[in-house]
């Protein structure tokens, strides 16, 4: 059950609409990243990468004039790093280690084969340079079509194909639909890759401290601890021998919390040589090293009867997974949350799926704000408004009909995740509501019909699976599972408090939302909390942020610890005061009774300095608390996206005009954060409907490796977004809080679609593939209104 009802501490705690107290020192330059560090000796790393996709590597030279240990290949660094493997326990699961350095085959373009290491960046570079990879190319297989071909060239030469995993699922009785069905559709979708692209790069460095026999090894991550561990396993040494430091970063979207080649490399090699060394990601090596995202193919059918109730869903998935597994997530992930999130909001109880995730000769994929419920909200998403369609209902209202209702929370999905609270049905009336529904449909039937642009409303709805459990990642096949949480909280002799955590916060706020938890508990000002995060040796063991887990579970475990505390303190109070601690309480920093108060300074520095005071009462003044979800399927953020969009017929440009959201994320600790992240998702998520595309040629060359060629939105590109919120607190969860971080970047894709397909109805052009850029809407309407002849010709 819920653990508290917050809002005795309005000004400062739970609800609290307070400004960023991180963004301070970053507005002030006051920020330490990774390529701040400074440090005696430090040497600088430069990488060589494959230039091609796929090839067999005959030699690596290097030149005979280098000093030693300067240059390193796989040959030079096997003796001191393992390959990190990403396994699952899926059914027909197959491995592909991740090389450190690629020794007999390179697989995708820029993956690592070699590097320098030289007193400046460009003196690394320089000496990379004149390594030399001798690479017999090889047929490189580039998408699902040739992965699927019966003659497709082999990624990793053991396998009998090119498929990392098949999971199918069958629910209730989906032929029974069909043949109960007035109306049905099929159709296919497709979400091209993207890039991860924080502000800042990737980076790490790795220095072993002989003194203390320790590796401490600084890594632009958001799971310090899970690097930590994977470098011990990987290095063969004890864990303790082991420091990870996480500093200031510049956001992470995902591509910062799988373990990489260049963290175990860098990590190796210190522990070989007399200095510290850094690599610091350039954007050329961000476009082909970081992991990439999307690259989904679906085919969805849907039956309805004729009153408009959706009787069932039959989902075909691919999934191009890029060349390697990574860790821990396996090439399976995105697969398999597009399966489970297919069913979205609905009421739908037949349910077929299979879901396969292929290699290729692409970068590898990994996590990216949302992972798969982008793809899996723009398939069914479309579909609904296509059965809408068909059946001559507002799609709006198609949604209402069909989504599960208040009354029926909480809610088993067909896929078994447990939807917690919420009023599904309410969100879309209020999204319609927010764009003025009605009006834009007088001004699309009052468009003149020579006009040479056309207006189109759509919507976006899905459910967002937040601060998921260990067993709802184990049913996905992660043979690590995670959904443990941390925090220490210590109460010095000054009366402040240090709150430590095993997340680490990149721009989510968790600095200030974490200090608003602790005021909650004992109404203390929020800038008197410091919150310690990112490091090992400082924090207590967590899991990371990602996947919209950080103030569910980081939130759970402070209220935890804040709460044993708070016990004490009440007893300690109970003695100096001489009452009953059940009759106190906390107000204005100070313990409060029936005719006298203390504050926590006074009592903190009596305790500590004079415990002889305080009888019966155990030394010390910090208390440590794991949290886990007593729901382990997570808990279900929800929203209603809304689009109006202006299409020009005749160069296929879109046009925003109009934009909301309706969201519930339950009870919501600071507004002010929760409106940016939403904001800020909803941004990335137009990019990924309208401008981003990681484009291969045949050979596997990627074409898009800067910001000249790889597009992202600005603020032309965003509209104002109308937002607002609903607050429905889950049962489930401390405060009754969800996750807030990637829904925003869910439902702009189907939102979007929805409305450009609404706007070109007449003409019966679709927007089924993203990103909707002019040239696909332009060639969309081509094909539309081109004679039957002509397209037979084109075809």
């Amino acid at each position: 059950m819920s653990t508290t009802k917050p809002g005795s501490n309005r000004k400062n705690g739970v609800g609290a609409r307070r400004l960023r107290r991180e963004d301070n020192r970053h507005l002030h330059g006051r920020g330490s990243f990774i390529a701040d560090l400074k440090m005696p000796g430090l040497r600088e790393v430069a990488f060589v990468r494959s230039q091609v996709a796929h090839g067999r590597i005959n030699a690596v030279e290097v030149p005979g004039d280098v000093a030693p240990a300067t240059v390193w290949t796989a040959e030079t660094l096997a003796p001191h790093a393992l390959p990190c493997t990403a396994t699952s326990t899926l059914p027909g699961f197959r491995v592909a280690p991740l090389p450190n350095l690629a020794c007999d085959k390179v697989r995708y373009v820029g993956e690592p084969v070699a590097l320098a290491i030289g007193a400046t960046r460009a003196e690394a570079e320089d000496l990379a340079d004149r390594i030399r990879i001798d690479v017999t190319p090889l047929p490189a297989v580039t998408d699902m079509a040739s992965a699927l071909a019966d003659d497709a060239p082999l990624v990793h030469d053991e396998w009998p194909d090119n498929v990392f995993a098949t999971t199918s699922g069958s629910f209730g009785d989906v032929e029974a639909a069909a043949r109960d069905a007035a109306v049905s559709v099929t159709r296919t979708y497709r979400m091209n890759r993207q890039a991860v692209v924080p502000l800042e790069t990737r980076g790490v460095v790795a220095h072993y401290d002989r003194s203390a026999d320790q590796l401490v090894v600084w890594s632009s991550t958001q799971t310090p601890h899970m690097i930590r561990d994977m470098i011990a396993e990987m290095l063969q040494i004890e864990g303790r021998r082991v420091r990870v430091i996480a500093p200031d970063m510049g956001g992470g979207f995902g591509a910062k919390c799988s373990v990489y080649p260049e963290e175990i490399t860098l990590a190796a090699i210190a522990m070989n040589v007399p200095y510290p060394i850094r690599w610091v990601e350039d954007r050329w090596e961000a476009m082909v090293a970081s992991t990439q995202s999307r690259d989904h193919d679906y085919e969805i059918t849907a039956w309805a009867a004729a009153d408009g109730t959706i009787l069932g869903v039959e989902a075909d998935i691919m999934v191009n997974a890029g060349a390697y597994s990574v860790h821990p997530w396996t090439a399976t992930m995105d697969a398999s949350m597009a399966a489970a999130m297919i069913p979205g909001p609905y009421n739908i109880r037949n349910y077929r799926f299979r879901a396969r995730s292929f290699a290729s000769n692409r970068t590898p994929t990994g996590p990216y704000r949302g992972v798969a419920r982008p793809g899996a909200c723009f398939a069914i998403e479309r579909t609904v408004d296509e059965l809408a369609h068909q059946l001559g209902i507002e799609p709006y209202q198609m949604r209402i009909k069909n989504m599960v209702s208040a009354a029926q929370m909480p809610y088993t999905s067909v896929a078994n995740k447990v939807y917690d609270s919420g009023d599904y049905p309410e969100a879309v009336r209020r999204a319609a509501t927010l764009i003025n529904h009605d009006h834009w449909r007088r001004v699309q039937r009052e468009t003149d019909p020579a006009s040479r642009t056309r207006i189109g409303v759509g919507y976006g709805s899905f459910t967002e699976q937040t601060a998921h459990g260990c067993i709802e990642w184990a049913s996905r096949g992660l043979a690590i599972t995670i959904g443990i949480e941390g925090a220490r909280l210590v109460l010095d002799s000054t009366g402040a408090f240090t709150l430590s955590v095993g997340i680490k916060s990149h721009g989510q706020g968790s600095e200030t939302t974490l200090a608003q938890v602790v005021s909650e508990v004992f109404d203390v000002d929020p800038d008197s909390v410091t919150v310690s995060h990112g490091d090992t040796a400082l924090t207590p063991r967590g899991d990371g942020t990602f996947a919209s887990r950080s103030m569910v579970m980081a939130g759970g475990a402070t209220f935890g610890a804040a709460g044993q505390l708070a016990e004490k303190v009440l007893r300690i109070a109970g003695v100096l005061l001489g009452e009953d601690p059940a009759g106190l309480k906390f107000a204005d920093g100070a313990v409060h009774g029936a005719t006298r108060s203390i504050t926590l300074t006074e009592l903190a520095r009596e305790f500590l300095f004079t415990p002889d005071h305080v009888p019966g009462v155990e030394p010390g003044l910090e208390s440590t608390f794991y949290y886990s979800p007593e729901v382990q399927t997570g808990a279900f953020t929800y929203a209603t996206q809304a689009a109006v969009v202006e299409v020009d017929l005749d160069t296929g440009a879109i046009k925003l005009l109009d934009y909301g959201v309706v969201e519930d994320c339950g009870t919501i600790v600071n507004p002010l954060i929760v409106d940016g992240q939403i904001i800020g998702g909803v941004a990335q998520g137009i990019g990924t409907a309208l401008l981003e595309e990681l484009v291969y040629d045949a050979d596997g060359q990627p074409k898009s490796t800067s910001f000249l060629d790889y597009l992202l939105p600005g603020a032309a590109e965003i509209p104002e977004i109308r937002l607002e919120h609903i607050e429905t607190p889950s049962p489930f969860t401390v405060f009754g809080m969800k996750g807030a971080g990637e829904g925003g970047a869910i439902a702009p894709p189907a939102a979007i679609a929805n409305a450009v397909t609404d706007a070109l109805r007449d003409l019966g052009a679709e927007a089924n593939e993203t990103p909707m850029t002019p040239a696909r809407i332009w060639t969309a309407i081509q094909r539309a209104i081109a004679p039957a002849d002509e397209l037979a010709v084109s075809r």
